[in-house]
């Protein structure tokens, strides 16, 4: 089925009702989606949430159970090879040739995206300088370090300019200095005009995207800039700052305010109820009247991590309560 479009589009993708069902498991539930284009837009969630069915559905690669698909104003999967001129994929997975080198690993992407030998001797050179693979042209590709492969796959991909690029946890390999190298990558390409939409389970990853959708068992349980969903969260954040922090997230769990509390060092990041009118002095209030001693208790802003714990626990709820 054919969705309507609109005559000046600024989505890159829209889905409605986007569904994969495996029969002993629904990977993907009734999932809505807009991707703004010249954007990048995350999916966050944990191994097993969606993320990587969501992307293959659409990339037209796995046809959906049920529901309706727009990808750069074509029909998938119905219109899938018209696609793929027009996109870029990245896996998990470093999906080259191994005992190829790096210089014939770009010349058989190129071949394969049938670029003219015009266009090769342009685009080749102008991703060897951009993704800094000039020192390894002879080097097989299989005996690359983790960040020299991600860079090699990043290249290969946007061989051929794509409009849109779909990178499936790109940086799960790949150590801090390599992945902000490689985030810098993506800023460039969206300047330039290209959307991007990349998974990842890494919080300081999703900070990073324009906006986001947060994944739970196929589900969509979250939506919008981090920011908005910061904004948006259903709890007040506090940091409580102790000695001993086991014991005073023992208690804290029994109260009924509390959602779920996480240590960091001596620190616990707390999450309240966001009704309370003074959570802080509350929460002081109720430890130290247990005999309990800290040092300090403040409202924060939440984080992306407290927004995903938050987000997940309501879920959560609600599947206990369906049950």
């Amino acid at each position: 089925m054919n969705l309507p479009q609109p005559a000046h589009s600024d989505l890159a993708i829209r889905a409605r009702g986007l569904t994969k069902d495996f029969g002993n498991v629904i990977a993907v539930n009734n999932l809505d989606l807009d991707v703004p284009s010249g954007r990048i837009y995350g999916f966050l969630g944990p191994n097993g949430s969606g993320k990587s069915t969501c992307i293959r559905m659409l990339c037209g690669l796995l046809t959906p159970t049920a529901g309706e698909i727009s990808v750069l104003g074509l029909d998938i999967p119905k219109q899938a090879e018209a696609l793929r001129r027009k996109v870029g994929y990245m896996t998990q997975k470093f999906s080259l040739f191994e005992d190829l080198t790096v210089s014939e690993n770009l010349a058989f992407i190129a071949n394969i995206y049938t670029l003219s030998r015009a266009e090769q001797k342009i685009r080749i050179p102008s991703a060897i300088e951009r993704f800094e693979l000039g020192r390894l042209l002879k080097q097989r590709a299989g005996t690359l370090s983790g960040g020299q492969k991600q860079r090699l796959a990043l290249a290969a991909a946007t061989l051929h300019e794509p409009e849109l690029l779909f990178l499936d946890e790109p940086t799960s390999a790949v150590d801090p200095e390599n992945r902000r190298a490689f985030w810098e990558s993506l800023f460039d390409l969206v300047a330039e005009g290209t959307t991007i939409l990349v998974s990842t389970h890494y919080m300081d990853e999703a900070e990073r995207c324009h906006a986001l959708a947060i994944l739970d068992l196929g589900l969509l349980v979250a939506a919008g800039s981090p920011a908005e969903l910061a904004d948006g969260i259903e709890a007040s954040v506090l940091v409580v700052e102790a000695e001993e922090p086991r014991k005073i997230a023992r208690f804290m769990e029994s109260l009924p305010f509390v959602h779920s509390t996480a240590q960091i060092g001596n620190t616990l990041r707390v999450m309240v109820d966001r009704e309370m009118d003074n959570p802080a002095d509350d929460t002081r209030q109720a430890i130290e009247g247990a005999g309990l001693r800290l040092d300090n208790c403040r409202k924060v802003r939440p984080s992306l991590e407290d927004v995903f714990v938050a987000a997940t626990q309501a879920r959560k709820a609600s599947r206990d309560q369906a049950a």
